[in-house]
């Protein structure tokens, strides 16, 4: 293998070359979402940086040899809440499943329209049910927990390192708004395994009772069960490193006796909308789907193409600022790609590689894809070398439909430029072909070849 990945550990802070415990069976667990509600913007960015991830993976190790699990949590208070305010007439088990099917389906949807790739397994937390009270077992007989009051509590005095991933030491945490205070607890960072379930809460038997899971166990359970008790990367958003991450480290490691969860931790940055936290109060609070399918965001629907452009126009590690004016910019440079069909024997460029083998540089890759389109024009090569690199980073050129009374617009503009070429008038020749690449069209000049003559074609990207 000659390309070298180097990645950024968030667990070291530093960036180290990337060694798989198994180069034919490399995995990677990424936090997937919540399925109470439509995933937002800030949601999308993990979805596209770890789908990058998982093609760069699959190119470098073999499609057959990388195992992608992105789980679905489908219990959660919030599922509990939504679930009695949409469906009150239904019995509460079978709201819980109106609420997150219809929510998976729509982040599916969603997920697909910004061109990522389905992961090797989506688990459901429901589905792991037995695997999370097996954990917590472990965890009782180890010393690493206890029962109380109703809830089994991880006991955070019991690990000598925990607050390894976040640098946040017990003695450092202040009990308050980010923890809470409970008289059951030994200590203040103690944090909930199980929990008791009243008759109108899901619930599921255990030995400590009818209970459900608390959120972190979810993602040990299901990393464990699908990837293994060690395995390759972690990934997910700025936000989770703590308390998720750092908790889902501490059940993990102690459970099972390991020295790390996953060799490798990664986490994109954060999202803000036009210079501001996005949030309901703001205003700013923008979806997936309503960025797809509506105006709510600049006035007018955005291609998923350009959606995914935009996320990878910023390193996945620094924070971006999702604006118009940036989705702008992604439909400005994307309209000037050529549309390419996939082709499963293009190889992306080297350039291309190596900008994403260095921890993903997105930016350095999108440029150097820039400039494989701007030689495809007249050079065969660079377009097949285009066509394997914009497939690698999920970004091919999609050809638009164009109905008949638009088209014939095209082509009287196309004509009167035409006819600018022949007087020399180029400048404004010029301004015409500017105008239309703006608007998502295409020109290629070239000759008949009968006749000699100058012709131009246009095709429409967008």
């Amino acid at each position: 293998m000659s390309l070298t990945l180097k990645l950024y550990n968030t667990l070291t802070r530093q960036k180290a070359p990337f060694q798989p415990i198994d180069p034919e069976n490399v995995r990677m667990y990424v936090c997937g979402p919540t399925v109470y509600d439509f995933a937002h913007i800030g949601n999308a960015r993990p979805v596209v940086v770890f789908d990058v991830l998982y093609r760069l993976l699959r190119h470098v190790y073999g499609d057959a040899h990388v195992t992608y699990a992105r789980n679905i949590t489908d219990v959660d208070d919030k599922i509990n809440a939504r679930a009695l305010r949409d469906y009150p007439g239904l019995p509460l088990n079978e709201a819980i499943r109106a609420v997150t099917d219809s929510t998976e389906r729509q982040f599916q949807a969603d997920a697909a329209a910004l061109g990522c790739l389905e992961p090797s397994i989506q688990p459901r937390a429901t589905d792991n049910i037995a695997q999370m009270i097996d954990i917590i077992e472990r965890l009782i007989e180890r010393g690493h927990a206890y029962a109380a009051e109703g809830e089994v509590l991880f006991d955070t005095r019991s690990m000598a390192d925990y607050g390894q991933l976040s640098k946040r030491p017990l003695d450092e945490q202040q009990a308050g708004a980010r923890i809470a205070v409970d008289a059951h607890k030994k200590n203040p960072g103690d944090f909930v395994l199980w929990k008791a379930s009243s008759d109108s809460e899901p619930g599921w038997d255990s030995p400590w009772g009818r209970g459900r899971p608390g959120w972190h166990i979810e993602c040990s359970a299901m990393a464990g069960r699908y990837l293994g008790e060690v395995f390759d990367i972690h990934g997910g958003g700025l936000d989770l490193i703590f308390p998720h991450h750092e908790n889902e480290i501490a059940q993990s490691r102690c459970a099972h006796g390991t020295e790390v969860m996953a060799n490798f931790w990664m986490h994109n940055g954060f999202v803000q909308v036009e210079g501001r936290k996005m949030s309901k109060s703001e205003g700013n609070f923008v979806t997936i789907n309503e960025l797809l399918e509506t105006d709510k965001f600049g006035g007018r629907k955005w291609p998923g193409e350009v959606l995914r452009l935009a996320m990878l126009m910023t390193h996945y590690r620094e924070p971006i600022d999702f604006s118009v004016k940036r989705l702008e910019e992604a439909e400005r440079l994307i309209s000037r790609w050529p549309v390419v069909e996939p082709d499963d024997d293009a190889r992306p460029c080297e350039s291309v590689l190596d900008a994403l083998a260095d921890d993903l540089n997105t930016v350095a890759a999108v440029q150097a894809l820039h400039g494989l389109a701007q030689a495809s024009h007249s050079d065969a090569d660079a377009r097949r070398r285009f066509a394997g690199s914009a497939a690698l980073l999920g970004l091919l050129p999609k050809q638009t439909e164009v109905d008949d009374a638009v088209a014939a617009g095209i082509d009287a503009v196309v004509e009167m430029r035409l006819e600018l070429l022949k007087a020399k008038n180029f400048a404004e020749a010029d301004r015409i072909r500017n105008e239309l690449a703006d608007k998502g069209i295409q020109l290629r000049d070239g000759k008949d070849p009968a006749s000699g003559e100058r012709v131009t074609t246009w095709e429409m990207k967008r």
